[in-house]
């Protein structure tokens, strides 16, 4: 099993998204203190770029920044669960994908600490684990969403995290431990989550902003962030070590009654 690069992209297009992701955040290098208070300048009229962004973000502790996220005033708190009653379309369709993200995260939760365990290098252990801790935090962000708005802290299931985490099992079972390709496959397979989560996020903040929750789009951006931090560390990782070596090992990585399937292929 040869894996080239993680995602398909190119060491350019990799600096091409950290740069994009510092476009995004309208080149302000807010301190930690100004981004952990809430800001509430999330305007729709000023387009995507005026999302206020803090790419760093994922150095923060769970204890820290979150807390004044949720403190703010009480006024806007109070407005925004006030304005949200559940009844239209969209906001019927933005609490369904609350719930399906939130059992994603749950479920992300259980899966994150198997594949820590079946690692082989320390950088990946090292990663899965910053990851459950951001993962943690993500699930504490979800539920003063729903705070805010009043609603129920409970998860619908998602069936696209079902299917990656029976994918986690099966790269598991049919690879070898210790080998550097069970390492690119389990990057593939968290970076398949991390893609579901920016695109699920990414999607949230922007419905939120138009709905005016803004209180709400800022928890949930900050989440983003991460997410977006995280898929790129992945990336580095792979391309500057794993896969490389992962090619060498050739048909090696793989349990034996994979790779005599695929030699009987080959006949």
């Amino acid at each position: 099993m040869k894996q080239s690069t993680t995602t398909g992209r190119s060491k350019g297009r990799k600096t091409g998204s950290a740069a994009s992701a510092q476009h995004r955040t309208g080149g302000r290098q807010a301190s930690a203190r100004e981004s952990d208070s809430p800001r509430g300048n999330l305007n729709p009229s000023r387009g995507n770029d005026t999302r206020s962004r803090n790419t760093s973000s994922s150095g923060r502790t769970a204890a820290g920044s979150d807390t004044a996220d949720h403190n703010g005033t009480h006024q806007e708190t109070k407005s925004e669960s006030s304005s949200f009653t559940g009844e239209t379309h969209l906001e019927k369709f933005f609490l369904a994908q609350l719930k399906d993200i939130y059992y994603a995260e749950k479920k992300i939760l259980q899966s994150l600490p198997k594949m820590q365990e079946a690692t082989t290098t320390e950088e990946l252990k090292d990663a899965f684990e910053d990851h459950l801790h951001q993962t943690q935090r993500h699930v504490k962000r979800l539920e003063k969403v729903f705070d805010l708005l009043s609603q129920r802290n409970e998860g619908e299931k998602c069936e696209a995290i079902e299917g990656i985490a029976r994918e986690v099992e099966n790269i598991i079972n049919e690879t070898e431990a210790g080998t550097l390709t069970r390492d690119a496959a389990l990057i593939i397979a968290a970076q398949k989550v991390e893609h579901y989560e920016i695109a699920t996020y990414g999607g949230l903040v922007q419905l939120a902003i138009t709905m005016n929750l803004h209180e709400a789009a800022d928890l949930l951006d900050k989440t983003l962030v991460e997410e977006e931090d995280t898929d790129a560390r992945l990336t580095e990782i792979a391309e500057n070590d794993i896969n490389l070596r992962a090619e060498h090992e050739d048909l090696q990585g793989w349990a034996a009654g994979e790779t005599e399937e695929i030699n009987s292929a080959k006949e």
